[in-house]
């Protein structure tokens, strides 16, 4: 066995048995829900990023825009457009840490998982009792636009549960339930077919794709009606500093505009901005 792999195996060995005593936590503190198993449950507890920080970056107006930016400019991949995953409540801003839900097709017929009385293997009830206040779920089912990952009722809980909303790289379903309840939810798509039979979760807490970009739990989900941002945990106190000089910088571009100033002054300026 070379090196590489040994390091990876002794990884998962660590990352499972600090998995199973979470759990035990959790399920003792009444938080586990039990309809996945343990075991396809890859981590419970990531490193959090200071609720002041999250605060700073809610109080910034066009986010996804500005972090979009950044973004690029320190090499990640982490945006899609509204193009591809529309907010069903326009007007809604968030910022909150990933947990993730990575679902796939079942292989029985949805008629045959009715007759047989199959237990629903879906799974946002289970990981939002998981989650800390200001959380934002985002989960994936391959983009899939005919089945539901979620609706009113899952909706009803998240929120209960105190999640900021959540993100889908597929269909919802229940629009004006979720309008009413006034929980923002971005998605591929809308559709009335549930996913009951249909689909079952395969994995918590793992990475997952929205679109073409990946999201780990613990990235910071930006999400507005630009687009759906996600900061890798480890680069969320750059982004935040970088993103704070560029809206000071466009602030003063602003009143540059503003006042009529030269061209020859508003130039470096501009050429600043996407350096």
């Amino acid at each position: 066995m070379n090196d590489y792999v040994e390091k990876v195996n002794e990884e998962i060995l660590a990352q499972r048995k600090q998995r199973d005593l979470d759990y035990e936590e959790y399920k003792k503190d009444g938080r586990i829900w039990g309809l996945v198993p343990k075991e396809r449950i890859l981590t419970i507890k990531f490193p959090r990023v200071e609720k002041e920080v999250i605060e700073e970056f809610k109080k910034m107006q066009d986010l996804s825009t500005t972090v979009s930016d950044i973004l690029d400019s320190i090499g990640i991949n982490g945006v899609v457009a509204t193009s591809y995953i529309k907010p069903v409540i326009p007007g809604k801003q968030v910022v909150g840490q990933a947990l993730t839900i990575r679902s796939i097709p079942e292989r029985k017929t949805t008629t045959q998982g009715y007759n047989d009385k199959d237990f629903i293997k879906m799974a946002t009830r289970d990981i939002y009792y998981l989650a800390e206040e200001g959380d934002v779920l985002v989960t994936d089912f391959g983009g899939n636009l005919d089945v539901s990952n979620m609706g009113g009722q899952s909706c009803t809980v998240a929120k209960s549960c105190k999640l900021s909303g959540s993100v889908v790289n597929g269909a919802v379903r229940d629009i004006g339930t979720i309008k009413e309840l006034d929980y923002p939810v971005w998605s591929m798509g809308t559709t009335p077919q549930t996913g009951k039979f249909r689909m079952q979760c395969i994995e918590m807490n793992g990475p997952v794709t929205l679109k073409d970009i990946v999201i780990y739990p613990g990235d910071l989900i930006v999400a507005d009606d630009s687009g759906v941002c996600a900061i890798p945990y480890e680069h969320v106190g750059t982004v935040l500093e970088k993103v704070k000089s560029v809206l000071n910088e466009e602030e003063v571009m602003r009143d540059f505009i503003n006042d009529k100033r030269p061209l020859d002054e508003l130039r470096p300026l501009y050429r600043k901005r996407y350096k």
